[in-house]
């Protein structure tokens, strides 16, 4: 009796070790195939078919949004679908070819390669990324290093989608840098889910040349003027042999520059009201003897930095 009890206890261990043929597949909720982005062209995914070894590979979607399955003669749109929307479709096609009566397909995304995000200008390492998730402009600006030490107020963030004509329409948004990182605005920390592209253009300068001890490039703060009294502090003051007047040079708008000579002595002694500068300026002190460099060379020393500014400072003979 016992030993009957004992084999029949090792038969009911090993009927439930059998794989059952009639067993339900089920995805558990917490693992769901439920990625947040869709699926767009030349994204890599992996496709699995249960049972069939044959459909089970790694896929890249074509350009045209499709991808084509062996055996099956349709091709199949992958574009703007989630890889739960994809399992299904890639199940009806094999059962309506009738390859398979009742196929369980999985869809996973491997690579994405369609939804691309370039943060470029004045960030301290310039990249592009995929985004795989729905990613915060802070984030993105995170992942390029932040912003440099030239970075302007602004942040100008472009997305190209196709308008309703099929030409391409770019929309564009200009982002406070101030509101973004120093007020925290939730705002505009929104989200970038590919294709856009991160622009963070350099603050403006003004150049000075000539004889001041720092010639230099100057930034201008949150695109307001600076003065020549404040720029003549940055620069550390006038050097020996400087003129009484001094020289703007600033952009006409045409591609040339307008000659503005400023009283620099009147201003300094507080007889002449002081003189906005605006981004993009050369103010430019000549010497004493009334030498003065060419427009043509100040224009192509400004973006070259202190060292071609302090060349223009020189011993007074």
């Amino acid at each position: 009796m016992r030993m009957t009890f004992v084999i029949c206890l090792l038969a009911a261990a090993a009927a439930a070790q059998q794989p059952n043929p009639n067993r339900v597949i089920t995805v558990p909720e917490n693992e769901a195939n439920l990625p947040t982005q869709s699926i767009g062209p030349n994204d890599l995914i992996s496709v699995s078919v249960y049972g069939a070894p044959e459909l089970t590979r790694t896929i890249r979607v074509g350009a045209d949004g499709n991808i084509r399955l062996p055996m099956l003669k349709q091709r199949i749109k992958a574009d703007g679908l989630y890889p739960s929307d994809l399992e299904t479709a890639i199940a009806g096609a094999l059962r309506q070819e009738e390859l398979y009566p009742d196929p369980f397909v999985t869809v996973t995304i491997a690579e994405y390669h369609s939804r691309p995000i370039t943060v470029s200008g004045a960030v301290k390492t310039p990249l592009e990324f995929q985004a795989a998730s729905p990613t915060p402009l802070l984030e993105a600006i995170s992942r390029a290093g932040g912003l440099s030490d030239s970075a302007g107020p602004e942040i100008l963030v472009s997305q190209t989608e196709p308008g309703p004509d099929g030409k391409p329409i770019t929309h564009t948004r200009h982002i406070p840098v101030h509101g973004l990182i120093n007020d925290a605005d939730a705002g505009l920390n929104f989200m970038l889910t590919g294709g856009e592209q991160v622009l963070v253009p350099e603050a403006g300068k003004v150049y000075v040349w000539g004889y001041v001890k720092m010639p230099n490039a100057y930034k201008v703060q949150d695109g307001s003027e600076i003065s020549i009294m404040q720029i003549l502090a940055l620069s550390q003051g006038l050097a020996p042999y400087a003129a009484k007047v001094a020289y703007i040079y600033r952009p006409d708008g045409a591609g040339g520059r307008t000659e503005i000579s400023v009283p620099l002595a009147k201003i300094l002694n507080r007889k002449a009201p002081d003189v906005p500068l605006l981004a993009n300026d050369i103010f430019y002190v000549p010497d004493n003897t009334g030498k003065r460099i060419a427009l043509t060379t100040l224009d192509k020393l400004s973006p070259l930095g202190a060292a071609a500014g302090a060349a223009l400072v020189y011993t007074h003979p």
